[in-house]
């Protein structure tokens, strides 16, 4: 009877042990956060190079491409009379002459023979029934040099006064074309004595023409 009631003492405790550990909450185990779901990234456009200008050919220029030139002393520059000129240089009159010579600078349509053709035609009573012509090439610029002597009878272009005739006159005139086909005139009018003497540093005008 003892041993029983010994036996019922121990079991007790354990029973009661267990169902207090029984009743216990179990403690939540860890989750891990859920990943947000993967996004593609958008594609970066497409890289194109850019495209250089095209080169011009060997020895060719820019259409409307400028020249430039280095006037002598002898060459004094003076106010352009109207838009069409690039420059205008007074010479001074040589001994016995009434008046100065003008070396105009302008650009123009048509072509070479066609100009030259107009310059002959603004002289009349010529010393030469055809004028004097040469040709020469300066840095890739073609140059035809002309003169022409006589009575000047006036430019004849649209819009200038009617000029009375002028005899013992002379045209020394150089029309020059660029490797781009453009064509640069330049005329030397005014008492022939003056324009003869003004030829050499005319030379050295015309030799030193360039493209800028």
């Amino acid at each position: 009877m003892t041993m029983i009631k010994l036996r019922s003492a121990m079991v007790l405790p354990l029973v009661a042990a267990l169902a207090a550990a029984c009743s216990k909450t179990p403690e939540p185990t860890a989750t891990s956060a859920p990943e947000p779901p993967a996004t593609s990234k958008p594609a970066a456009p497409a890289q194109t190079a850019p495209v250089a200008p095209k080169a011009p050919a060997a020895g060719q220029q820019a259409a409307g491409a400028e020249l430039a030139w280095d006037a002598p002393a002898s060459f004094e520059s003076a106010p352009n009379p109207n838009s069409m000129r690039k420059a205008t240089y007074k010479i001074k009159r040589a001994a016995g002459d009434a008046e100065d010579a003008e070396l105009s600078v302008s650009q123009a349509g048509g072509s070479v023979e066609a100009n030259i053709t107009r310059w002959v035609g603004q002289f009349s009573e010529k010393s030469d029934d055809a004028p004097k012509r040469s040709e020469l090439k300066v840095n890739d610029i073609k140059i035809t040099v002309v003169e022409v002597k006589g009575t000047f009878a006036g430019s004849g272009m649209p819009g200038m006064p009617a000029a009375s005739p002028k005899p013992n006159q002379a045209l020394l005139g150089a029309i020059a074309e660029t490797p781009s086909g453009e064509l640069w005139f330049f005329k030397m009018t005014g008492p022939e004595k003056t324009v003869t003497a003004a030829r050499a540093d005319f030379d050295k005008f015309l030799n030193s023409l360039r493209v800028k």
